[in-house]
C-alpha cells in the first residue's frame, strides 16, 4: 500500500510517501523537508503566526501535487507541539483538511512518542533496553522500550525553538546562555524521567534534524547524504563538539558550516544541549542516528488501519 505522510512540526514541515508492506516501510518513494518555522513566537504568544501558517500552507501546496504524482492511497497529517500549544491550532487543522484533503490529526505528545519508536526500531533488531530521542522545535520525545514493546514514554516541552527562544538572545550565544539553556534542558528531562527509567538503557537511537545535522556535520557530508547518516554513531564527545563549534560562531557563518543545512543554523544549537543532555541523563557514550521517525511509524500506523477520519 503506497501512503503519504504529512508531518507539521514546530520548526519543519515534511513528506514521506512510502510503500508499506508487511508492516514496515518496504521503500521511500519520495521524502522531503521544508523549514516552515510553525512555531516562531508560539512559546511567548500562544498562537500561530499568519506567515507562518502561510509559509506551512505553501509547503503542503507543493507535497499535494507530489502526492497526487505518487497515487497514495492515503495521506495523513500529523501535527504536533506548535498546533498543540496554540490558540488557533485546532482551526489551522482545519484548514489544512478542507485545502489539501488531508486526514489531519493533532496528536497528543504521548502517540508521537510511540509512534517515533515504532519508526525508529523499525528496520533495527534493538534486544537491549532502548531509548529513542526525538528532539523537535517544541518538544522532545524520550521512549525507552525492547523490541517492539514500549515500556516508557513521555512528551516534554524541551524543543529546538523554544530553547533558542527563552535562552539564546545573543548572536553568538553568551556563555552564560548556552549554560542556562543547558542547565534548563537538565532540569526539565530529570524531572520528566524518572531516575530508575534510565538504569537499564543499553543502547540509544536519536531522530529528527538535530542528530541528522549532528551525524553530517560529523561526516563532513556535502551534499547530505541519508544513506550515511542514517546508522552513524555519534560520541558524546563528538556532540560536545559539534554544540561547541556551533555555540562559537555567528548566525551567518553557521549558516555555511558543512553537513548543516542553512535554515536549521538558527535552532541547532539548542538542539545541540538537548541532544548531550539526553545522552547524558542515560549515561550513554554514544548514539545511533536514525533516518527512521514519526514518519515512518505514522505511515505502518496508516497501512494498517482502515479507519478514515472525515474531511471538513
Amino acid at each position: 500500500m503506497i501512503v503519504a505522510v504529512v508531518d507539521v512540526g514546530t520548526n519543519s514541515t515534511r513528506l514521506l510517501v512510502a510503500a508499506v508492506e508487511d508492516g514496515r516501510v518496504a521503500r521511500e518513494l519520495d521524502r522531503r523537508t521544508i523549514v516552515t518555522r510553525l512555531g516562531e513566537g508560539v512559546d511567548a504568544d500562544g498562537r500561530l503566526k499568519e506567515e507562518a501558517m502561510e509559509r506551512v500552507l505553501a509547503a503542503c501546496a507543493e507535497y499535494r501535487r507530489a502526492i497526487d504524482e505518487a497515487g497514495a492511497a492515503r495521506v495523513v497529517a500529523i501535527l504536533t507541539s506548535a498546533v498543540r500549544d496554540a490558540d488557533n491550532g485546532t482551526r489551522f487543522e482545519q484548514e489544512l483538511r478542507r485545502r489539501f484533503g488531508f486526514e489531519a490529526e493533532t496528536i497528543p505528545g504521548e502517540r508521537e512518542a510511540r509512534l517515533t519508536y515504532r519508526g525508529a526500531t523499525s528496520a533495527r533488531a534493538h534486544a537491549q533496553p532502548t531509548m529513542v530521542l526525538d528532539i523537535g522545535g517544541g518538544s522532545t520525545e524520550v521512549v525507552v522500550g525492547q523490541g517492539d514493546e514500549v515500556g516508557f514514554f513521555v512528551s516534554t516541552q524541551v524543543g529546538s525553538v523554544r530553547f533558542t527562544e527563552r535562552h539564546l538572545r545573543h548572536d553568538p550565544p553568551q556563555d552564560v546562555e548556552l549554560a542556562a539553556c543547558r542547565a534548563a534542558v537538565r532540569e526539565e528531562l530529570e524531572r520528566a524521567v524518572p531516575r530508575a527509567v534510565g538504569t537499564g538503557v543499553r543502547e540509544g537511537i536519536a531522530v529528527a534534524g538535530t542528530p541528522t545535522s549532528f551525524a553530517a556535520i560529523d561526516l563532513a557530508l556535502d551534499p547530505y547524504d541519508p544513506d550515511r547518516v542514517d546508522g552513524h554513531r555519534l560520541t558524546r564527545a563528538a556532540c560536545e563538539r559539534i554544540l561547541g563549534d556551533m555555540a562559537a560562531l555567528p548566525l551567518a557563518e553557521r549558516r555555511g558550516v558543512t553537513g548543516l543545512h542553512p535554515d536549521r543554523a538558527p535552532t541547532i544549537v539548542a538542539g545541540g544541549a538537548i541532544l548531550v543532555e539526553g545522552m547524558a541523563l542515560f549515561g550513554l557514550p554514544e548514539v545511533e542516528v536514525s533516518e527512521r521517525d514519526i514518519l515512518h511509524g505514522a505511515a505502518i500506523e496508516a497501512a494498517q488501519s482502515t479507519r478514515k477520519r472525515p474531511v471538513s
